[in-house]
């Protein structure tokens, strides 16, 4: 099954990559609501929105 453009799905290290922070700064974020992750297959792995990413970076640059 391949995502629709824009809908894709990073794996924590990439999400974490782009933000630049440690995977465990987004594991913190998702179990404190600040960035929720989307929980996929059995072992519910975390995954991120690439526009939810995206809209965090443009909010770190403002504030």
């Amino acid at each position: 099954m391949t995502m629709p453009k824009g809908k894709r799905l990073l794996k924590i290290k990439e999400a974490a990559e782009m933000l630049g922070v440690n995977p465990e700064t987004l594991r913190r974020w998702d179990n404190d609501e600040i960035l929720k992750a989307v929980r996929v297959g059995s072992r519910g792995d975390r995954r991120y929105k690439v526009e939810e990413i995206e809209k965090k970076i443009k909010q770190r640059k403002i504030g």
